[in-house]
């Protein structure tokens, strides 16, 4: 899907279907992708992959458009909840609140609802900004971080990223000490590395 062609329609019914399917996409993430793979690799790593995202480790999960994949099964991301959409994939959800702080507040009773047409437009925009820092960095393995859904490299003690900002929250935070003299939290310093 060609981005620019999706978000020039900017009527509201299209922002409410992206808020929701990016919304839907950040609780896929952390609940049913990075938390049963921490639990069992110690990992909260997701990286982009074609049609979306995926798993850096076990459970091989990952998700395509508005389907998540686990083996043969495509299961659909919408009139289910993170509970049923875990079990469903075969694995038990799992949130990372002891892991991090600034998840997606989402808890596995509550519903997925993503959107095909707009789960193909962030996906390309995943694709997009993991493409472009690949460029900007060659030799680097973009990370997908479920806390901030967002797609970053480490480049010594300065993390460069891309996000899909929801509208109902700004990006109030910054990775990496940055220049000389101004503060912040090393890459390093954050959890599942």
């Amino acid at each position: 899907m060609n981005p620019a062609s999706y978000s020039r329609e900017g009527d509201q019914d299209t922002a409410a279907s992206l808020a929701a399917t990016r919304r839907s996409w950040h609780g896929v993430a952390e609940l049913v992708m990075a938390g049963p793979q921490f639990r069992r690799s110690g990992s909260i790593k997701l990286r982009v992959l074609p049609g979306g995202f995926g798993t850096v480790a076990v459970p091989a999960l990952r998700v395509d458009g508005a389907e998540l994949v686990a083996g043969s099964r495509r299961l659909a991301l919408a009139g289910v909840t993170y509970a049923g959409l875990a079990a469903a994939a075969g694995v038990e959800p799992r949130d990372l609140a002891d892991v991090y702080q600034d998840g997606p507040g989402l808890a596995p009773g509550d519903p997925v609802d993503a959107d095909p047409a707009a789960a193909g437009y962030l996906a390309a925009c995943f694709a997009s900004g993991d493409a472009a820092l690949r460029a900007f960095a060659p030799g680097t393995e973009p990370v997908l971080w479920p806390e901030h859904f967002d797609v970053a490299i480490d480049l010594g003690e300065i993390t460069y990223g891309v996000s899909l900002t929801s509208p109902a929250r700004t990006p109030t935070y910054r990775r990496g000490p940055g220049p000389p003299g101004s503060s912040g939290t090393p890459a390093s310093a954050r959890p599942g590395r």
